[in-house]
């Protein structure tokens, strides 16, 4: 019988340089490496990338468990490659979280189109082929107003644009405006043929992309809900820059400016309807329309909302726009004790064979 109740590693992106170094304390990751030990859970830091694979394999296989932050894309690598190694892994013994095939159901922006008819969905389309985006997204921009549009996999408001029709036509030709939601993105304008032939990359490879409507309320800011698994830890609300229409112009306008995120207990008073639906209601809804249990759902995740139209009551809706399960992180004071217990259940038949 094993002396402690299980090991884990905590893998995250790096060099071999950053493999080398790494300690348990020297990372953003440090206070949970200490909650896992209060639990006596061993726990040891993996860095990885392709170049180092084996070395990471190898040092996998030989753990109860695997924690793992790494984003969906990070200076042009993707997960691809890393994911075929953790289901390699995961298929022999060692339990892994976020798990490839959870993400694959969560963590992309079809998600939302697969969802929408759930208390948090909106007015949502996907379109799978240039076919389906040319033929119906002209006339939905014309008729909607402004849309939102997500590649199906990125992060860092990569691959995300708010779209608009422009005031001006050229030529008798329907001209957009169009801004990234990447840091430090400008407004531009172009035909709107020429902003569709754009996106054709992102509907290769079996891509999709997934169209909202502009929540007016972006400026409310938006509210991120972290999950254990199937329960709230906790809330963090940041006013956001990204995809906020440009200020009018004159000597008295403000550019909007991002805040910091505050974070909030899961207790929140501001924050318990939400936490309420996520808990009763949605949650138990996404896990049964992608058949997850509780023991395969990520030890942390999180969903971004925006707020909707007030009821007539005044309360607060919430329109879902990601769910971020690859990486969360920084996450709320009290994350970090909650990823503790949840690994100590998941390892607890391991650790006592």
């Amino acid at each position: 019988m094993n002396t402690t109740a299980g090991s884990v590693a905590i893998l995250w992106r790096g060099d071999a340089e950053a493999r080398r170094d790494a300690t348990v304390s020297n990372n953003r990751f440090f206070r949970v490496f200490e909650e896992l030990a209060s639990l006596g859970i061993a726990a040891e830091p993996a860095v990885y990338s392709e170049e180092m694979a084996e070395e990471v394999r190898a040092q996998l296989l030989k753990v109860d468990g695997v924690l793992v932050w790494v984003d969906p894309i990070h200076d042009g690598r993707d997960r691809t490659a890393l994911n075929a190694l953790l289901c390699d892994v995961a298929s022999r013994g060692p339990w892994v979280s976020a798990h490839p095939d959870v993400i694959s159901k969560m963590g992309v922006k079809e998600v939302l189109y697969r969802t929408r008819h759930l208390g948090w969905g909106a007015d949502t389309y996907l379109y799978s082929s240039m076919d389906d985006f040319s033929n119906e997204f002209p006339d939905r921009l014309s008729r909607d107003g402004p849309r939102v549009l997500k590649q199906n996999r990125g992060n860092g408001g990569h691959g995300v644009w708010r779209v608009e029709r422009s005031s001006s036509t050229v030529n008798g030709r329907t001209w957009v405006s169009v801004l990234h939601a990447r840091k430090g993105s400008v407004t531009e304008e172009m035909p709107l043929e020429e902003f569709i032939a754009r996106c054709e990359p992102l509907l290769d490879s079996r891509g999709c992309i997934v169209d909202q409507p502009f929540q007016p309320r972006l400026a409310d800011g938006m509210v991120r809900c972290y999950m254990g698994t199937d329960k709230v830890v906790g809330f963090g609300h940041q006013f956001v820059k990204a995809l906020m229409p440009p200020p009018p112009e004159g000597p008295d306008s403000v550019s909007a400016q991002p805040g910091p995120r505050i974070m909030h207990a899961a207790a929140a008073k501001a924050f318990q309807d939400l936490r309420e639906r996520m808990e009763r209601e949605w949650t138990p809804q996404l896990m049964a329309l992608f058949d997850i249990d509780v023991k395969s759902l990520p030890v942390i995740w999180d969903a971004d909302f925006l707020y909707g139209p007030r009821t007539e009551a005044g309360k607060d809706t919430f329109v879902l726009c990601e769910i971020n399960v690859s990486s969360v992180f920084p996450i709320p004071d009290q994350a970090p004790a909650a990823i503790a217990r949840l690994v100590a259940e998941r390892l607890r038949p391991k650790a006592t064979r």
